[in-house]
């Protein structure tokens, strides 16, 4: 018999396997010609997203435009269960408060989500390999704003820097259930600290 305590402490490790197994097995593609905006709810069905073939296509570290996003989200939107392939520019904005549930990326050489508005991002049950950051709030924006992110039951293997904040913002960043390339991760390889002049 398996005890209560016991599932209860394997429960986020479980969920992060099935995450990641679903990720790497996302065989259907659908390449965008452009972003797609999203308010209310999308469930992508696992798929995997990019821009290919568009100009939101992959131009390395050249930083490109909202325009060039595979998706943009609208305040109080959720997204949940999309691949965000390696063939795009700007990965998915969020324009203000916004849920990302499940999904993953792959080979994003910059920044998977970009924050532009206020309030918070919450992203969970997610998986990122290879990747820039997971996270940025805008650091160039024409209007500065407060922001947070709250990253829960994600697994990121291989990225340059996790979440990328302004301290003169007044930005947080919040982590639960977070492995971090095979082990558990430290508040220095979770964060990267800007003071931004946006």
């Amino acid at each position: 018999m398996i005890s209560l305590a016991l599932v209860t402490l394997l429960a986020p490790l479980l969920a992060q396997a099935a995450v990641v197994f679903l990720v790497q097995r996302a065989f259907t593609q659908v390449a965008l010609p452009t972003a797609s905006v999203i308010s209310g709810s999308f469930d992508g069905g696992m798929k995997r997203y990019d821009r290919a073939g568009s100009s939101g296509t992959c131009q390395g570290q050249t930083e490109r435009g909202e325009s060039d996003a595979v998706f943009i989200l609208q305040p109080g939107a959720t997204i949940s269960n999309v691949i965000i392939g390696a063939d795009q520019a700007e990965g998915i904005h969020c324009r203000d408060v916004s849920y990302v549930i499940g999904g993953g990326a792959f080979h994003a050489s910059d920044k998977i989500f970009q924050h532009n508005g206020g309030g918070t991002v919450s992203i969970s049950n997610f998986y990122a390999s290879d990747f820039g950051k997971l996270y940025r709030g805008c650091g160039n924006c024409s209007q500065s704003y407060r922001r947070n992110v709250i990253v829960n039951n994600a697994r990121l293997e291989g990225g340059s820097s996790r979440v990328g904040i302004n301290t003169n913002w007044g930005d947080t960043a919040r982590f639960t259930n977070v492995c971090s390339t095979g082990s558990r991760p430290s508040l220095v390889s979770l964060i990267l600290l800007y003071y931004s002049t946006g």
